[in-house]
């Protein structure tokens, strides 16, 4: 079941109260990602209104906030989002019992919890609850909300006093270890010689430590939602117990389930620390350059424009720009690249990324003089630890499935054992103490954990992995469906090649008369030329130059920069149009120009046969070749070709090693120039000369034939596609923030042969969430069983459920150890 909720979110407009264009551009971001089905802007009544209708586990508040900042927009602070790191849980089920306690408060929208995370996820509307409201529920639940800090920053006091600090924050641990040390005491005085009442009084004080913690939350989740956790019906299970004489039986239920409870939350404790030792990649303090001199500054303390020296072997503590200095940077902590990358003046870095220089490199002494560019809460680092936090807390549909599962089966177990412990003594005279004993066992058999934690321990898992290898997968819901991909599209310029074309040829020609009469126009000459291109030549590229000077489309930025490597000058056209998906045109001293591909200059003018040859022969080659012409026909054609990345075969060759079926370019570039990049790449099919909204059209017609199908991007020009497909995956995520946010999956660095690894890692996830699954109901069908034919005790069924637990949270950590070379 999807949930969706419906706000009607107050607008602040600009100053002058007027901004369609802003309005439209919301609208339109909104509209483009998969977690809203509808988003208009009401501006009737006093106050303008956004109408949202979203999926907050796809989309939250604060993304659609900074999609209304983006726009030049801003929301009222009225409806807010939160993530919650929490303290205190110590099962599946807690999340559960705090997904419904705070869900009950009047004015929280929305809530999702994830135990492995251990982290909250809400909406809420301030005008109706305050966060402190929500906190004092978690309190009243027997939880708390906890502050992340770096592990520097964690006070450790030294003597009695920390050796107190120590066990004040380990009490229940060292409850549960009294509560055995009790138990092995009971078993030592079963002798001849020692009454029952002694080893009874020692279990029953071995039950009230060990279960304290336990019955506390049990019946502070009775009390304050009207539900049975796993805590209250373990406490059941060990006061029936002692009702009916086992009293051995009743403690070993409270130390099993707190045993169990403690190593669960130590071993997901590793899985939680790969997400907070990012916390800790940024360093506490800065070393400033202010008027001649240094000083040492606390991050928070830096603003943009500030200078900061950063010396060979530390961290860059913020995201800016090299000033002076040239060294190598382990960008690892971000991008997931193995091999330093070298940085000059002009370059951007990211904090967290490493000065390896030795002192020795080359071109520098390895220092680094960096001009901060963000503040330290808005760093690309920062950015990544609070999408994974929020991918980390969303729920995938298999999650979704299990906690409806568990809705339902724990109650239904519960009646059944009521029945049981009734029915048989009043029906055919049974013991009422054997079945009562059954249906204890039932209770405990009732608790879904290993069931619940199956799916969310592996999503976990593989998020941190990915994160620490340079690939952000924003949820759960996109990890599972990476992971059921077949088809792969893949945009061309940016993404199989380098997005950087460069100018091949340029060929002037003799314009051949127009049919309505007009006379050739001669080329501006310049000189003899460069490079073979002859006068003509140049003078071509002057003209093309003139027209492209005003696009920011790669094509003309290749013409543009290779009109000024030639020093080539040239005067910027007027009345420039951009004719999207033919060229642009503009007019210079009277003359209109026109630049773009044939379809532009079709039924206009045209080529001789031996133009049309070179023309086509060029394209074989994988080269884009331009027209320029004006009213009085072709003046010349103008090649440009991007180069392959070097990883793009690579790339396309894992895919298939990973069980991608088929790969399709989807481009605006011509059928000839596309089919021979695909051939060079391994790509199976090409659809080319496409618009923008023809790539989303082409999209939904693969989606309609193959049901799954992602796409992969820089983006930046291809975000509506990226939006379409089931899976959006963007490359380069760490130096552009568009990639950031329209991309369901982003790979940080501009590499595409971590795309292999990302689909590799979200199969073993499916893979495993499936085992985890299919294990935790084999073992509650085998112990329901086992319980109803009176074979299985207490002990035996706490036993099961929690070492069911323990081999499902270690089966989900193996994901943790995924590696790229392991495809």
């Amino acid at each position: 079941m999807i949930e969706k909720l419906k706000l009607e979110i107050p607008l602040l407009l600009p100053e002058n109260g007027e901004c369609e264009h802003c309005v439209a551009r919301l609208q339109e971001t909104l509209l483009a990602h998969k977690g809203v089905a509808e988003a208009h802007v009401d501006t009737s009544g006093e106050a303008p209104r956004l109408c949202l209708h979203y999926d907050p586990n796809l989309i939250s508040l604060a993304q659609v906030e900074r999609a209304a900042r983006e726009a030049g927009l801003a929301i009222q602070d009225r409806y807010r989002h939160r993530v919650l790191n929490l303290s205190g849980m110590d099962c599946a089920d807690c999340a559960l019992t705090l997904e419904k306690g705070v869900g009950q408060l009047d004015g929280v929208l929305w809530v999702a919890v994830n135990f492995p995370a251990a982290r909250m996820r809400l909406e809420y509307d301030a005008g109706s609850i305050g966060e402190e409201s929500i906190v004092g529920r978690i309190r009243a639940l027997g939880y708390d909300v906890v502050e992340e800090r770096r592990e520097a920053e964690r006070p450790s006091p030294g003597g009695l006093r920390g050796f107190l600090a120590f066990v004040h924050g380990r009490r229940r641990e060292m409850m549960t270890l009294l509560a055995g040390l009790l138990i092995a005491l009971a078993f030592a005085l079963e002798t001849p010689g020692v009454t029952t009442t002694v080893t009874h009084a020692i279990y029953a004080a071995a039950i009230l430590v060990g279960g304290y913690h336990v019955a506390r939350s049990g019946l502070a989740a009775l009390w304050t939602t009207r539900s049975l956790d796993i805590n209250f019906l373990m406490t059941v299970a060990a006061v029936g117990a002692m009702f009916i004489g086992e009293w051995e039986e009743g403690a070993l239920v409270v130390f099993l389930f707190s045993l169990g409870e403690t190593l669960e939350s130590y071993t997901l404790d590793r899985a939680r620390a790969r997400i907070r030792s990012l916390i800790d990649l940024t360093p506490p303090e800065a070393t400033r350059l202010r008027n001649g001199y240094e000083e040492r500054v606390p991050v928070e303390s830096l603003k943009v424009d500030d200078v900061i020296l950063v010396r060979p072997g530390e961290r860059i503590p913020m995201d800016g720009v090299i000033v002076a200095g040239s060294s190598a940077v382990n960008q690892a902590p971000i991008t997931g690249e193995s091999v330093p990358v070298e940085k000059q003046p002009g370059d951007v870095v990211f904090a967290g990324t490493i000065n390896a220089s030795t002192g020795l490199s080359a071109g520098g002494q390895g220092a680094l003089e960096v001009r901060v560019t963000r503040l330290a809460e808005d760093n690309t680092l920062s950015r990544i630890i609070h999408m994974v936090e929020e991918a980390q807390a969303q729920k995938a549909p298999s999650q979704r499935f299990v906690d409806l599962f568990a809705r339902y089966y724990t109650p239904a177990v519960v009646v059944a054992a009521v029945l049981i412990a009734a029915l048989p003594p009043l029906l055919f005279g049974a013991e009422f103490l054997t079945w009562l004993f059954r249906a204890l066992v039932l209770l405990v058999i009732a608790c879904p954990c290993a069931l619940v934690i199956s799916t969310p321990v592996s999503i976990v898992s593989a998020i941190s992995n990915a994160a620490r290898q340079g690939v952000l997968i924003k949820g759960g819901a996109y990890l599972e469906e990476a992971g059921s991909l077949q088809v792969v599209a893949f945009d061309k310029t940016g993404t199989l090649t380098e997005g950087r074309p460069s100018v091949t040829d340029v060929i002037p020609l003799t314009p051949s008369p127009r049919p309505d009469g007009h006379p050739p126009s001669p080329l501006p000459t310049s000189g003899e030329g460069k490079e073979g291109w002859g006068g003509r030549g140049e003078g071509l590229l002057r003209l093309a130059a003139a027209v492209e000077s005003r696009s920011e489309h790669p094509l003309a930025q290749a013409i543009v920069r290779e009109a000024r490597h030639r020093g080539l000058d040239f005067t910027p056209t007027e009345d420039f149009r951009a004719l999207t998906g033919r060229g642009a045109s503009g007019t210079l001293e009277g003359r209109t120009l026109w630049i773009g591909n044939r379809e532009l200059f079709a039924g206009h003018a045209a080529l001789p046969p031996a133009e049309i040859e070179r023309l086509e022969r060029l394209e074989g080659e994988g080269k884009t070749v331009m027209l320029l012409g004006d009213e009085g026909g072709i003046l010349g054609l103008i090649a440009v070709a991007d180069r392959l990345r070097p990883d793009a075969r690579e790339a396309v060759a894992g895919l298939r090693r990973t069980g991608i079926r088929q790969m399709i370019m989807l481009t605006g570039d011509n059928e000839r120039t596309a089919r021979a990049i695909a051939a060079r790449v391994g790509v199976d099919q090409v659809r080319a000369g496409l618009l923008p909204e023809e790539k989303v059209a082409a999209l939904r017609d693969l989606l309609a034939r193959h049901r799954k199908v992602a796409m992969v991007g820089d983006g930046v020009n291809d975000a509506p596609a990226l939006a379409a497909a089931t899976v959006g995956i963007a490359m380069g995520g760490a130096g552009t923030d568009q990639a950031l946010e329209t991309a369901d999956i982003v790979l940080m660095a501009d590499d595409l042969t971590k795309l292999p690894f990302a689909i590799w890692l979200s199969r073993q996830a499916r893979r495993v969430i499936g085992q985890n699954i299919v294990f935790a109901l084999l073992v509650k069908v085998a112990f329901l069983a086992l319980a109803l034919a009176g074979w299985a005790t207490l002990w035996m069924a706490v036993f099961a459920d929690v070492g069911a637990s323990l081999i499902v949270i270690f089966n989900g950590m193996r994901l943790l150890r995924v590696r790229e070379e392991a495809r």
